[in-house]
């Protein structure tokens, strides 16, 4: 005979923090030094003048002033032209 009661599966049990991603100030808005301006993975984003990226792809603010998103043209190597969003704080 089994000495336990059957326990059961939970699906539910693994609960992960969530990440916060996103733009965190917006085109216009003031920054200072060192502010987040956009949490990503990946380089959804471009760091412009201004501006750098770390190395989580977080771009963060290098000088005081006003944050600008702007678009980018970039050429792949097979000759596809993206559009890429270059932040920018000036």
């Amino acid at each position: 005979m089994a000495h336990k009661k059957a326990g059961g599966t939970a699906k539910n049990l693994s609960k992960t923090n969530p990440r916060y991603l996103g733009v965190k100030l917006s085109g216009g808005q003031a920054a200072r030094v060192g502010n987040v301006i956009v949490r990503q993975r990946g380089a959804r984003y471009l760091a412009g003048p201004g501006t750098a990226m770390g190395r989580d792809h977080t771009i963060f603010a290098l000088v005081a002033g006003t944050v600008a998103f702007t678009d980018k043209r970039k050429t792949r190597f097979d000759g596809e032209i993206l559009r890429k969003k270059l932040v920018s704080v000036a």
